[in-house]
């Protein structure tokens, strides 16, 4: 998944050993978060640093200190 930009439902799924349905669902889910936001997103996508920020409660930032 290294340098993907986007994530499919089926690399969710495989991540999160959850259904291709539930992978789906999460998706919407968290792109609805994003267009609440004023993001554009993409149907059966989504960004691989939000996913991981949201998921795993993580920064894909270096912080500098």
């Amino acid at each position: 998944m290294k340098n993907k930009h986007f994530l499919t439902a089926q690399d969710v799924m495989e991540m999160l050993g959850i259904s291709l349905f539930y992978a789906y669902k999460l998706i919407r889910r968290l792109n609805a978060e994003l267009e609440a936001e004023v993001f554009v997103t993409i149907k059966g996508r989504v960004s691989t640093k939000y996913f991981i920020e949201r998921i795993y409660g993580m920064s894909t930032d270096k912080e500098v200190g």
